[in-house]
């Protein structure tokens, strides 16, 4: 299901190389998923930062988009503690996993498409391995849509937007949410009150069933 030797993309092999000659203490590999085995919660976000996930090993772990996604987990009982900072922090996860639509770090944090599609098949086995009524919570227009692909569903279909809902032919539930970035938060376009509340139906979901 993952690789941590993963080299099938060169540009993203290349820059991680580059990366790690500059800081040799950081993990520089493919990031792997962060979280429980069976999951009735799986959080997807596009992929590694810099000096966040990249450095430290686990998704979303020492950078800005971390405080509030984990803040909130920890809030909605997803996990034991509201913070992450790195691997041996003593932070678990309940009922939820916390995976990237691209395992590795990209240059601008912008995969292309064709990095997208080629990491692709990770994230299908990770969404074929989950139980029907497993909520899929997408963070963002592009792991939306490699969730789309993963399941080989239509984007047209499934339109992405805050707070959308949809319930999948395999039985899975995807909620959309915007990106919990430093850009999305600083410019109010993803604001604590809008994030809390995809999660609130996340956890009324997964309560219901």
């Amino acid at each position: 299901m993952f690789d941590l030797e993963c080299r099938r993309c060169s540009r993203l092999s290349c820059f991680l190389d580059e990366v790690a000659r500059d800081h040799p203490s950081y993990h520089c590999r493919p990031v792997p998923p962060f979280g429980v085995a069976s999951p009735k919660l799986l959080v997807v976000g596009l992929a590694p930062g810099m000096h966040g996930a990249n450095a430290t090993g686990r998704p979303f772990t020492g950078d800005h988009a971390g405080i509030l996604l984990y803040q909130t987990l920890f809030d909605f009982g997803f996990a034991n503690k509201p913070t992450s900072i790195h691997l041996e922090d003593g932070l678990k996860l309940k009922q939820a996993r916390i995976t990237n639509a691209v395992k590795c770090l990209p240059p601008q944090n912008k995969p292309l498409t064709e990095e997208i599609v080629a990491c692709n098949d990770f994230l299908s086995e990770e969404l074929a391995s989950l139980k029907r009524g497993t909520v899929v919570l997408a963070l963002g227009l592009v792991a939306h849509n490699a969730i789309l692909r993963a399941l080989h569903l239509k984007a047209k279909d499934y339109k992405f937007a805050h707070g959308a809902e949809f319930e999948l032919p395999n039985g899975l539930v995807l909620l959309n949410s915007y990106h919990c970035s430093r850009y999305n938060t600083q410019t109010r376009r993803l604001t604590e009150t809008m994030f809390r509340g995809v999660f609130e139906r996340a956890r009324q979901l997964i309560d219901a069933t």
